[in-house]
């Protein structure tokens, strides 16, 4: 049972991404492909991506050693799911990006904040707030969330290195990217990712995680449609098949 101030918090999630889904939905967030001035100073995008998404990371780690039953099995392994996403995320990623991209202070300083909220929330659930005995590891819900976790993160890893491999070292330009779920739907990135944290939320049965999983809906769907969009509009030539999201639905 989550405490007032955990579920109080919780809720100002879900209410943070019903006003960040309005947001996004009418100014897409200038980075990437839709990157455009007029949004204050920027740094290099692949050290905006460390820094913003570092609490994730470091926070997340230092809000469930302190927690008050750090050592439960099935939290650790729920922690270890965490980690495999956001190491990733955080060290990885903005190191294998390509060109010399910039990002707008402000959206870094945003995520940034964003990020430790988050890492608080979710932190101190798994090592303080919830409380999973280690049969926990054999619950139906937490198989099948761990499972739909892992596809998810197949898939955006997977399909990030297909956006990676369009162009050549040095190449400069946008293409169609080709191959398995792109061939159903824009963004398969984006799509894994709703299936990590939506999975999270189920193996973790928390209140916290699904609010995080709300959330990064509510970021996500309105730019994965500004990305079908930008696609339908830069190539003719663009499969008229392809959905934003969902694959034959949406």
């Amino acid at each position: 049972m989550v405490t007032a101030m955990g579920d109080g918090a919780a809720w100002m999630m879900f209410g943070l991404a019903a006003v960040t889904f309005l947001g996004v939905s009418f100014v897409v967030a200038p980075y990437g492909r839709h990157a455009r001035a007029g949004f204050g100073p920027s740094m290099p995008a692949r050290w905006a991506w460390v820094v913003m998404e570092s609490p994730a990371v470091l926070g997340l780690v230092a809000f469930f050693l302190a927690g008050a039953a750090p050592g439960q099995p099935a939290a650790l392994v729920l922690l270890g799911l965490w980690l495999l996403h956001y190491v990733q995320r955080t060290f990885v990623f903005p190191f294998r990006m390509r060109g010399d991209r910039t990002m707008p202070i402000l959206i870094a300083a945003l995520a940034f904040g964003f990020n430790i909220f988050n890492a608080w929330l979710n932190g101190r659930w798994l090592s303080s707030e919830g409380r999973y005995p280690v049969s926990w590891l054999l619950d139906p819900r937490f198989i099948v969330g761990a499972v739909v976790f892992l596809i998810g993160l197949g898939i955006n890893w997977w399909a990030d290195e297909v956006l990676r491999n369009l162009r050549a070292p040095g190449e400069s330009g946008y293409r169609i990217p080709r191959g398995g779920l792109y061939e159903l739907i824009s963004c398969p990135n984006y799509f894994g990712e709703l299936l990590e944290w939506f999975g999270f939320a189920l193996a973790a049965w928390s209140l916290p995680g699904l609010a995080f999983a709300v959330y990064t809906a509510a970021n996500l769907v309105p730019r994965a449609l500004a990305h079908h969009r930008w696609y339908q509009e830069r190539f003719p030539d663009y499969p008229s098949s392809r959905r934003a999201l969902l694959p034959g639905l949406w």
